[in-house]
């Protein structure tokens, strides 16, 4: 679910809270997927077992959450111009995962990536190394430590270099990496390049960093790319801005990120009215 400074939008949006086993316990993390996206995508996880299976269709305005035990190693990415028939066999214009509706397996590049490492203290990031297809912004919710926002908000897809644009009827569908276009060592950080003194930016990821300063550019893009939380729950958006408030369910209350400043700026009677209309939209699934 979204929250606008400017008003609370919309009350039709649907949050569906998926049971991924036993009680909630301290350790786990909430998942919070949604997509702001004005079209329908396709989330997919790798592993996918707390996930539904690692794929489901999810529609503009809508958000779905599932929890997973820390230990967890994995990560997550939108799939765009999808066509499954009923048994979950199909394709998709960007992030397929082979035919499956349900990702067994990693996303075909280009696909802008979310990762994580799950522990007692969690390591997170978006990655751009393999290309971008759509914003995905990751925020860690009701965390201790460091817990900055991270991933690319930018559109790369309409500032794409024409000879990294994926293309289809003239419209641009996703910003290949270089390393899958030229396949050089220097672009592709191995051979001689494949360590951090020797693999720098170049000119196709420092294009990547502008649009993207939060999210892995290439390979050995570490210091201004990966972060650290403990104990936190996690928004990721699609199609979303850094800066834009995000709300998750967490034994059974309502946590926001930036909620002191909406507290002044909505007001407590708004406040209150958003937790009415986040729990009536709640769909629990057990």
């Amino acid at each position: 679910m979204k929250l606008h400074i400017e008003m609370i939008l919309p009350i039709s949006l649907v949050l569906i809270v998926v049971s991924s086993g036993p009680k909630l316990c301290e350790s786990a993390r909430i998942f919070t997927i949604v997509n702001n996206c004005k079209e329908t995508i396709w989330p997919a996880i790798t592993p996918g077992n707390n996930f539904n299976g690692g794929g489901f269709p999810l529609k503009s305005g809508q958000s779905v959450v599932f929890t997973a035990p820390v230990g967890w190693v994995g990560r997550i990415w939108g799939r765009t111009g999808c066509n499954f028939d009923k048994n979950g066999k199909g394709s998709c214009q960007t992030g397929s995962c082979g035919s499956s509706l349900k990702c067994t397996a990693s996303g075909k590049p280009p696909a802008s990536l979310a990762e994580f490492t799950l522990a007692g203290v969690d390591f997170y990031d978006v990655s751009i190394v393999d290309g971008f297809n759509i914003p995905l912004v990751v925020t860690p919710i009701n965390g201790k430590g460091n817990c900055s926002v991270a991933g690319c908000d930018g559109d790369l897809r309409s500032s794409c270099p024409s000879e990294l644009a994926l293309k289809a009827n003239s419209k641009t569908l996703a910003c290949r990496s270089a390393c899958d276009v030229f396949n050089t060592d220097e672009y592709c950080c191995r051979g001689v390049f494949g360590n951090p003194v020797t693999c720098k930016a170049t000119y196709y990821s420092k294009k990547f960093k502008e649009a993207c300063p939060n999210a892995y550019s290439y390979a050995y893009d570490d210091p201004t790319s990966i972060f650290t939380c403990s104990g936190t729950d996690y928004v990721i958006a699609f199609c979303s801005s850094r800066k834009q408030p995000v709300c998750t369910y967490h034994n059974n209350k309502l946590a926001c990120s930036g909620s002191h400043g909406l507290d002044s700026l909505l007001g407590r009677w708004s406040i209150l009215m958003l937790v009415v209309f986040f729990m009536i939209n709640f769909w629990i699934v057990v």
